[in-house]
């Protein structure tokens, strides 16, 4: 597994726990959250960058989440 930071484990714990809501439409909502950091100019420039990165990839890629 990524080797992923405290805050993610303890929502993927939430979320895999049945206390958090888990998303059906994870991919968007990962695109909308990174277009979100992509904007927001009070971060620095490098974050946003990433942000914008990968939320281009992932629009790019053949993800449905109209299924």
């Amino acid at each position: 597994m990524y080797p992923y930071c405290d805050k993610t484990k303890n929502v993927i714990n939430l979320i895999g726990s049945g206390d958090a809501a888990y998303v059906p439409k994870a991919i968007t909502c990962a695109i909308k959250t990174l277009d979100a950091i992509a904007a927001d100019e009070s971060l620095d420039t490098k974050t946003r960058e990433d942000a914008a990165f990968a939320a281009a990839n992932l629009v790019l890629s053949d993800y449905n989440d109209n299924d």
